[in-house]
């Protein structure tokens, strides 16, 4: 496998700074904006926000047959260029039905950037580091949450449309990607270079199913956290938002570290997420003080930032090189998915099991969630082939493979050593 160049990488995680942007990034100026259009339904007002995920999910079912005529490059110039454009333009709109088709295709041109930014990675390097980067990705992707909440936040004061103006951040991808991105032909064939089959993608299911259900737990915390929190607690808006975004910050961090975590703890990684997400909305289900609130989001924050780079590095390697038009659109749409129904399911299910006059509902039935996802998670646990840990053994058999193939000796420490690498040949 070629040396890939920094920039090459640093082009690769700069699409994913942008991709939770696609509604999370108007969320702090959704009051300003429905004041704006008081006299639409609310309806319309609240699918400025959610309408995205829908085209995401459309755009990423279709990835395969756009790969196979376009070029990465192609694929990532159309999807930014669209991002910025749609994003931007609806600071130019005042009417809401075309202020909704542009953000119809703003979901569009996530859902050709989204696959892009995790599936290059596995395209372009080896096993080894690919928890390392699917981490990293994981970090930018919160870490442009962080950024675009508080940017959007911070135009919003000056008026509803310029919050819009948050995705000029894309123009920045998309320079680096013009100059660095190459040009590469994805190819849809598996490991053994048999052309793909729909029916291939069974193999995947745990990954798919894991990130649906990782993403309506975790979206019970932005939907329900600033109203709960602030009926039960004295909390000011200000310091429950600083809690939010500091919960961010933990996923980011988690990210960054997530590399790490694979190589000391890679069995027991699977089910972090579950039981980070478990304990931490326990802790919000009995928290009416500062202190509980914040223990919380410091384990739902872990909990996110560890499981979506958990289960991106399960299907990547399982998906191999050609893992950008197999199994990530299937990721991206599950996480999208799973953004867009959390809402639909989680309300139902609480008037209906609590009664609407409990105000931690929603967080008992994430619990609950909780509860199948960690069941989930144990019943697939050895379909959820974790990376060979890619330590020292595996590294030396592979430098003892190249040496071989070159003619060199073979640098091997022990006998027995020796014979395991004369066996890997």
């Amino acid at each position: 496998m070629k040396k890939v160049s920094n920039m090459v990488t640093s082009t690769i995680l700069s699409m994913s700074l942008l991709t939770v942007m696609a509604g999370a990034a108007i969320a702090p100026a959704l009051g300003i904006i429905r004041s704006h259009f008081a006299s639409s339904p609310d309806l319309l007002v609240q699918l400025i926000v959610s309408l995205p995920a829908l085209f995401i999910i459309v755009t990423n079912l279709f990835f395969l047959s756009i790969s196979r005529r376009l070029r990465t490059r192609a694929i990532a110039l159309t999807g930014l260029t669209l991002y910025v454009l749609a994003g931007a333009g609806c600071f130019f709109v005042s009417n809401i039905w075309i202020l909704l088709l542009l953000r119809a295709l703003l979901g569009v041109s996530v859902g050709l950037i989204m696959p892009l930014s995790t599936g290059l990675l596995a395209f372009y390097f080896p096993p080894e580091q690919q928890a390392r980067l699917m981490g990293l990705s994981a970090a930018m992707n919160q870490m442009g949450g962080v950024v675009a909440t508080l940017l959007a936040g911070l135009l919003a004061t000056v008026e509803w449309n310029y919050t819009f103006l948050v995705y000029l951040l894309g123009l920045g991808a998309l320079l680096m990607v013009l100059r660095w991105l190459p040009n590469e032909q994805l190819g849809s064939s598996n490991k053994r270079g048999r052309p793909f089959e729909p029916r291939q993608l069974l193999k995947f299911h745990p990954s798919v199913i894991g990130m649906l259900l990782l993403m309506i737990i975790f979206f019970v915390f932005p939907t329900n956290f600033a109203i709960i929190t602030g009926r039960r607690t004295t909390l000011s808006g200000e310091a429950i938002t600083l809690i939010m975004v500091g919960l961010d910050l933990v996923a980011f961090f988690a990210g960054l570290v997530f590399g790490r975590l694979m190589g000391c703890m890679s069995r027991g990684m699977k089910y972090m997420a579950p039981l980070g997400f478990l304990a931490g909305y326990v802790f919000y289900v009995y928290g009416t003080s500062t202190m509980p609130i914040l223990i919380g989001s410091c384990l739902i924050g872990l909990a996110n930032g560890v499981g979506v780079p958990y289960l991106l590095t399960i299907a990547s390697i399982k998906g191999g090189k050609n893992a950008a038009t197999t199994v990530m659109p299937l990721l991206s749409a599950a996480l999208y998915l799973g953004q867009f129904v959390s809402p639909i399911l989680v309300m139902p299910l609480s008037n209906g099991i609590f009664g609407q006059t409990d105000v931690a509902a929603p967080y008992k039935v994430a619990v609950i969630f909780c509860l199948a996802f960690f069941i989930q998670v144990w019943l697939t646990r050895h379909f959820q082939s974790l990376p060979p840990e890619h330590n020292e053994d595996e590294s030396r058999m592979k430098k003892a493979r190249e040496e071989y193939a070159k003619g060199e000796a073979i640098s091997c420490a022990t006998p027995e050593e020796m014979q395991r690498c004369f066996d890997s040949l």
